[in-house]
């Protein structure tokens, strides 16, 4: 994330980020380019307010502070100093200071961490609603929902690679390894098959059983199962 960003060079091969070079970017590069520091940029003595208004001092065309406060829910504590903010709300802090200047692309390196749930989710709303206003948004996780949740476009990455991207969905149906359909018999002892038809499946259940199938699920294959597939990873050892 730090190469594409133009903070730290590349060991080999080439990197291109919206047309250009990010070790040799231009200052109008850098503009279109937001960045969620993590690394606690925001002077403890300001407030959240004052923080946004000062990056939004270095921008051309800034977006303005109170909105993007107000993105991440933090209008309430606008006037707060940001040593006063919980860990959580500095987080939240990193978004606006890379969106005040209203980039084409956000990258953002593992955001969520440290986060409660409720917190994750309403950062997830964020996100969506930047993606709708037509930033391109980068994000690193090891949340597998989240990535779930949010991307238009997964990519995973093991031992340094890519080895797999594209749409949710193409993943699923290429890197999963079917759907499991679980039932209970007449006896009561629950029954699970995998398989790549699950409507065949399900059809010959519902001839097996005369109509009504007791205790039917399908289950699809997540985005963390594709990823434990192609990283080698087993249930167990995920845990």
């Amino acid at each position: 994330m730090e190469i594409l960003q133009g903070n730290r060079d590349r060991d080999a091969g080439e990197v291109s980020v919206l047309g250009s070079d990010p070790a040799t970017g231009t200052r109008a590069w850098r503009f279109r380019v937001g960045i969620g520091w993590q690394d606690e940029s925001a002077p403890a003595e300001s407030t959240v307010r004052e923080t946004v208004r000062h990056f939004a001092r270095y921008c051309p065309r800034p977006r303005d502070p109170e909105e993007v406060i107000g993105l991440v829910g933090l209008e309430t504590k606008a006037d707060s100093r940001t040593k006063a903010l919980s860990g959580g709300q500095r987080m939240r802090l990193d978004v606006p200071l890379g969106v005040i200047g209203g980039p084409d692309l956000l990258l953002l390196d593992e955001p969520t961490t440290g986060f409660g749930p409720a917190a994750r989710r309403r950062f997830w709303s964020l996100i969506r609603a930047l993606a709708e206003e037509g930033t391109t948004v980068v994000l690193t996780t090891h949340y597998l929902e989240e990535a779930e949740a949010l991307a238009h476009r997964p990519a995973v990455v093991a031992k340094g690679r890519i080895v797999a991207e594209g749409e949710p969905g193409a993943l699923r149906e290429r890197y999963g390894t079917g759907a499991t359909v679980a039932w209970t018999e007449p006896d009561g002892s629950p029954r699970a098959l995998r398989t790549g038809t699950p409507a065949r499946a399900f059809a010959d259940l519902m001839g097996r059983c005369g109509g009504e199938i007791p205790g039917l699920t399908v289950t699809r294959p997540t985005l963390e199962d594709v990823c434990l597939r192609l990283t080698g990873q087993s249930q167990e050892d995920a845990r």
